[in-house]
């Protein structure tokens, strides 16, 4: 499947959004190398903007990996925290390596378990992310939706599954995944990004 942005005009804007931050690249680097499905540097970009704007006090991960999509949460936050996430505690250990680089950790909280579980147990969640497995979506957002702070925020990565929903439609991700946008839709005020693999971002009608 293609990617649904040229790749070469993906190239310019990566090339435009130039990160200094030595974490940021060092944690794009490991992605690379092992081949770990990140955000991206563009969709970073948007998580830290939406954290600016929205000045969140608590964001809720469900599927943090190693944290890069955390860590740009974290940047954005002034007095907030933001809790990953993720069932392999190798990865959440990682997480706390690169956040410890950073002077980031009072920012976080680290757990270590199943996601959709173990969120529950946060109320009045500013924005809730969403990066786990796709089959997982509709159970997380009917699960948690309960948990959001009145004018919350859901965001979801992943949400286009390289083209799948349109041109795989009978594929069972794309299935679930083409219900939970449908979910988000009729149900919030939506709008999804064509950033690398397409974001969700929502909020209630």
């Amino acid at each position: 499947m293609e990617f649904l942005i040229n790749p070469k005009l993906e190239e310019y804007l990566e090339n435009l959004s130039i990160e200094e931050g030595p974490i940021v690249l060092e944690m794009e680097k490991y992605a690379k190398e092992k081949d770990f499905p990140i955000i991206g540097r563009e969709g970073g970009r948007l998580l830290y903007l939406l954290t600016r704007l929205k000045n969140p006090h608590l964001v809720v991960e469900i599927g943090s990996g190693f944290g890069y999509s955390a860590y740009w949460f974290a940047k954005g936050l002034k007095n907030g925290k933001v809790v990953l996430i993720d069932y392999q505690k190798k990865n959440i250990n990682l997480a706390k390596e690169f956040f410890s680089k950073a002077d980031l950790l009072d920012k976080a909280e680290f757990r270590v378990g199943d996601a959709i579980e173990i969120g529950q147990e946060y109320k009045n969640i500013d924005i809730l992310f969403l990066d786990l497995e796709k089959a997982k979506y509709m159970k997380a957002i009917k699960t948690l939706e309960k948990n959001l702070s009145p004018d919350g925020i859901v965001i979801a990565d992943n949400i286009l599954f390289q083209g799948k929903v349109l041109f795989e439609p009978e594929n069972k991700k794309a299935k679930i995944l083409n219900q939970f946008n449908k979910y988000m839709f009729e149900n919030y005020f939506s709008v999804i990004l064509p950033i690398r693999d397409g974001i969700l971002v929502g909020i209630r009608r």
